[in-house]
């Protein structure tokens, strides 16, 4: 007799995850909602990963656990998760974040009141270090109900600084319309494919803790060489061509041409790529000068007030 599958999975990619796993885990085995599936694929560990996770399989049966006989890369055992999950709806989960039990039952309860084309649904982060403190909330601000690829898809490139907007509820059938993960920022280029395909919706609370820690993958990668190797050990010898971001651009003109869109969407999109990144890219640069200079004027403003009075 064939099972019902379940509304939502969760798929949880991992390699050497020992530290923060548990923790991982079970914020995830305490959502409120229960109909889930957790997959996990482990992406042939070398610490005490795998028996955790066999540990954690036999103590809970919506639990179903993977391990690939080698190492093929974050980016695909982050694909591998979603490639294995059944749920209508899919979130991803890193083995070192945490979030609150009410996160997915916020999430689809955001759904019923939000457009039918809705494709993803996420809650505000906070940002903890090693030990658990909050940093600070995650600047990201990229919710947009709007019927325009082109005014979802500029949020994205204005607005996505730590991408956790990606850890949220996605719907499955959109998922599965985009190239998934790639390996240059891949967070946020798909975000940037998601944005073309409907609306997404923002919950003001903080129910994700997103960690950054020395391990992270950014900060144990320090080339883009060593980072396209982490991504995928296949391209480790590839030879790169342009900067970093420059390429990022290119990735999310591929996005672009591979989702179905209108002609004229499509093109709208096209530019919207330079104009945004380049804009934003700018106002950073600037940003330091134009603070300098906004102190000043402030100070001048003080002074002349403290003169006049």
């Amino acid at each position: 007799m064939q099972t019902r599958p379940p509304k939502v999975s969760i798929g949880l990619p991992v390699y050497n995850g020992e530290k923060y796993l548990a923790n991982a885990v079970g914020s995830l085995l305490k959502q409120d909602f229960e109909d889930f599936e957790l997959v996990i694929s482990d992406n042939a560990s070398t610490d005490n990963t795998e028996a955790m996770c066999r540990e954690f399989a036999a103590r809970d049966k919506r639990i179903r656990y993977h391990r690939n006989d080698t190492n093929i890369g974050a980016t695909g055992n982050y694909n591998r998760v979603f490639q294995l999950s059944h749920g209508e709806f899919f979130r991803w989960a890193s083995h070192d974040d945490e979030c609150h039990p009410s996160h997915v039952r916020r999430c689809l309860e955001a759904y019923k009141d939000a457009p039918p084309s809705t494709v993803l649904v996420f809650t505000r982060a906070e940002i903890i270090d090693e030990q658990g403190r909050v940093k600070h909330l995650s600047p990201d601000s990229i919710g947009c109900t709007a019927s325009s690829p082109l005014k979802r898809l500029s949020h994205v490139l204005y607005s996505s600084s730590y991408a956790h907007s990606l850890w949220g509820v996605i719907k499955s059938e959109a998922l599965r319309k985009t190239r998934l993960m790639g390996c240059l920022e891949a967070d946020h280029v798909l975000l940037g494919e998601l944005s073309l395909l409907g609306p997404m919706i923002e919950i003001p609370e903080a129910l994700y803790r997103m960690r950054r820690h020395e391990r992270c993958a950014t900060e144990i990668n320090k080339s883009a060489k060593a980072l396209l190797a982490w991504h995928d050990p296949k391209r480790a010898n590839e030879r790169i061509w342009l900067p970093h971001w420059e390429r990022v651009y290119l990735e999310y003109l591929k996005g672009i041409a591979h989702v179905p869109l209108t002609t004229s969407d499509r093109l709208l999109c096209y530019g919207a790529v330079p104009v945004v990144s380049y804009w934003r890219r700018l106002l950073r640069f600037t940003g330091p000068m134009r603070h300098r200079l906004g102190l000043r004027r402030n100070k001048t403003a003080e002074n002349f007030v403290v003169q006049e009075s």
